[in-house]
């Protein structure tokens, strides 16, 4: 019997079916980070070396990723000498996913032995000094979602009550910042918020977002943070800024644009993580 992924479990329990699935068509090695791509970052896939790939419908718990920009993989493979898995895909809430499901990968990532989690997405700029093309290695979160991953009973190793004071850890932000230096790459900083969406954001609530403190904004990684502080996992983030938020420019928003930029912005992006994750 075929069992839909809203009335399938993602528990802890879940995880460690779908990581035993994965480490039997994957390989055993335990990866040095789990790196979940955004909407157009995928071409990181490209510079794995022997890199295998299993599509998201063979993972139990897994839905089939339906968002263009996501490739609906998860991929194993070495990035220089460090093993990674990369997650090529995403299920968001507003395809009607609940929180649980949108976070279920970092379950998965940590249960397969992953214990940094480098996440990125696109993000539209609220701050007014981004530009489309710029990368924002994230200092903090708002989750102006109003869904939280944690509901319902919690798995063995999974904190209750996680600590959300530093969310994105300070020794990975200060390496990012190190590497970007290196390289001549521009990196911000600042705060992203997540939003359920599928629409994007009206000018009064970019207005709104920009006086709460929002510097970007999303329709992710905020469920994907908060499991993995549950799960203790160190966290790095990095929003690729596709394009200036409603109100701040007069250009309509359009998906095409996210990935279009996106595409642009990969080279140097591909770069910092590389960087990154090579001083693991």
């Amino acid at each position: 019997m075929i069992v839909s992924t809203r009335e399938a479990r993602h528990d802890a329990v879940a995880a460690r079916t779908a990581a035993e699935v994965v480490r039997s068509r994957l390989g055993p090695e335990q990866p040095t980070a789990g790196i979940i791509l955004g909407s157009g970052l995928g071409a990181l896939a490209e510079r794995l070396t022997d890199a295998r790939r299993i599509p998201f419908a063979a993972i139990p718990g897994f839905p089939s990723a339906t968002v263009a920009g996501h490739a609906g993989m998860l991929i194993a493979g070495a990035l220089g000498q460090r093993r990674v898995l990369l997650v090529a895909g995403r299920f968001h809430m507003y395809e009607g996913h609940e929180a649980a499901i949108a976070a279920f990968p970092t379950r998965v990532l940590h249960a397969l032995g992953a214990r940094t989690l480098i996440i990125s997405n696109a993000a539209g700029g609220v701050r007014r000094t981004l530009r489309p093309g710029d990368l924002m290695l994230l200092r903090d979160q708002l989750n102006l979602m109003f869904r939280n991953p944690l509901l319902g009973p919690i798995g063995e190793g999974e904190l209750r009550f996680p600590d959300m004071s530093v969310p994105f850890d300070a020794e990975l932000c200060a390496l990012a910042l190190r590497v970007a230096r290196e390289q001549g790459v521009q990196l911000q900083e600042g705060v992203y918020c997540g939003l359920l969406g599928p629409a994007y954001e009206t000018p009064a609530e970019v207005r709104m977002l920009s006086l709460i403190g929002a510097d970007a904004v999303g329709m992710s990684t905020v469920p994907e943070v908060v499991m993995a502080r549950s799960l203790g996992m160190r966290v790095l983030g990095v929003s690729c800024v596709t394009n200036l938020a409603c109100g701040l420019t007069t250009a309509p928003i359009t998906h095409a644009e996210v990935i279009e930029t996106t595409a642009q912005a990969a080279a140097k992006f591909e770069r910092l993580i590389s960087g990154v994750v090579a001083r693991l």
